[in-house]
């Protein structure tokens, strides 16, 4: 068995995330039909992230182990089967025991907001018209490059054996008429960065102080936190992994 990476995009809107789920449509679903009827053969695709439901991905990684080479061509004949919110943009050989999920070094996240209401910017963004604090958003996000235990920010139910994240970058940038908030880490909880932003956005606004937000960070209790921001501004945007996934 030979093992691929493969790189796409998808816009989440219609999906109840990626990972594949009973009666319901999942991107991982659509892109295991389309491969498995190409190379008529089952396969089985592991993604390096489980977006939820509603979340985009500019950028995803998937790999799936197959008998035979795979043919030059299947990138185009899996766009020009796969639907329209789904794109392929490039297959590569790795080592047997690369992993899409565990061998990741980095995930980053952005989260889009717009201030200004703008029909083409429905499912691509948060239309949040409001006047933020830009100073105490940045202190905020600053203050998240200091913290590991991010349980918080973990919505419940989330079975995982640690709730450690090592966050690389955490920042806000402004452009023109839109906010984004930008986020790399090792790994990523079950709702984690919507929670970040919904809190962080709080306090942009005076609800909460900078002080409450790290109580909200050291409280580990994920009942002070809000998530309340919607899916459709959280954009995965890049995986990175080292050399040694790919064949010597």
């Amino acid at each position: 068995m030979s093992r691929y990476f493969m790189e796409i995009a998808y816009k989440g809107t219609r999906y109840a995330g990626f990972q594949k789920q009973k009666n319901v449509l999942t991107v991982q679903q659509v892109i295991e039909d389309a491969l498995s009827v190409l190379l008529k053969q089952p396969v089985h695709i592991m993604g390096s992230s489980r977006t939820d439901t509603g979340v985009h991905a500019r950028k995803n990684v998937v790999h799936f182990d197959v008998e035979d080479s795979l043919p030059d061509h299947l990138p185009y004949q899996l766009n020009a089967v796969l639907p329209h919110d789904i794109a392929v943009h490039t297959i590569y050989k790795v080592r047997e025991k690369a992993h899409a999920r565990f061998s990741a070094l980095s995930r980053r996240y952005e989260y889009m907001i717009y201030f200004r209401k703008d029909p083409f910017l429905k499912d691509f963004g948060y239309y949040f018209p409001y006047p933020l604090d830009m100073d105490a958003l940045q202190a905020c996000a600053k203050m998240i490059t200091a913290y590991k235990d991010f349980r918080s920010f973990s919505k419940k139910r989330t079975q995982v054996k640690t709730f450690i994240c090592h966050i690389q970058e955490a920042r806000w940038e402004k452009q023109e008429d839109r906010l984004i908030f930008h986020i790399r880490a090792n790994r990523f909880l079950r709702g984690m960065v919507r929670g970040l932003v919904a809190t962080q956005l709080k306090v942009g606004r005076g609800k909460i102080t900078i002080d409450d937000f790290r109580h909200i960070i050291e409280s580990q209790d994920h009942r002070l936190a809000s998530f309340a921001v919607p899916p459709d501004g959280l954009y995965l945007c890049e995986v990175q992994y080292g050399e040694d996934i790919f064949p010597t």
